[in-house]
């Protein structure tokens, strides 16, 4: 393994908590977990909606764990993309820097359509009746990086997840539409996470990323704590970009 692949591996930047409904694990006990693997770095990151009034509270917090030695702690909300204008589901009155958070998470959880977000199953009905994948392919990296460009601070979670869910694969898509995904996430200083849970996005397209001077980051995408900075997807990845 290289040594830059090495401390990516040091790190995890996507950490859910308690403060999401479909996690396990408090704040308190991610940052032990992340102790005992010798993590350097551990984004704690949890799903918003419009809705979210607790941002406030998590960042409160996190602010008030005891320090772990050598560990350093950041904060994150995931937020997913509305639609083909990368419209965020996000809060209104979100801090970013200081006194709240440190990051945005801009999830594909669904496929982003001109009308709104669309199910797997909406999409894959659209593919079927004459959306062709040219054109879908258009939307969503559009959609990409129009959220890249509307957030201060962004890190893509687990971006082209929604992919196999619809059907489709990353290797549908073209250089160009690489090129633009990592033009854009090079210009707005916008992080690209390689995503343990989803073993996403692929070799090919980070290796776009690189060349365009994207830093990336290593998450585990944790619901668990004892999850927390145990990769073996992430490696693999990682290995290949090299290669």
């Amino acid at each position: 393994m290289s040594p830059t692949a090495a401390a990516l591996l040091a790190g995890d930047f996507h950490v859910h908590s308690t403060f999401s409904d479909d996690a396990r694990s408090t704040l308190a006990e991610n940052l032990d977990a992340a102790a005992v693997v010798g993590l350097s770095e551990i984004r704690l990151v949890d799903h918003v909606r419009q809705s979210t009034t607790w941002v406030p509270e998590f960042v409160s917090a996190v602010a008030e764990l005891p320090a772990r030695d050598g560990l350093t702690v950041r904060t994150g909300v995931e937020a997913k993309i509305l639609n083909a204008r990368g419209e965020l589901d996000l809060p209104p009155g979100l801090v970013l820097g200081r006194g709240g958070i440190d990051a945005v998470l801009i999830a594909d959880h669904q496929f982003p359509g001109l009308d709104g977000a669309w199910t797997p199953d909406e999409t894959k009905a659209r593919l079927s009746s004459g959306l062709s994948v040219s054109d879908a392919l258009d939307l969503l990296v559009g959609a990409i990086v129009a959220a890249m460009e509307s957030v201060e601070w962004g890190q893509l979670a687990h971006c082209f997840s929604i992919l196999p869910k619809v059907g489709l694969a990353e290797s549908d898509l073209t250089d160009e539409h690489l090129g633009a995904w990592a033009a854009s996430a090079a210009a707005t200083g916008t992080l690209i996470e390689v995503n343990e849970k989803w073993e996403c996005p692929s070799p090919r397209s980070l290796r776009a990323a690189v060349a365009a001077g994207v830093r990336l980051v290593a998450s585990t995408d944790s619901h668990l704590a004892s999850d927390i900075g145990r990769y073996s997807a992430v490696a693999a990845i990682l290995e290949a970009v090299d290669a």
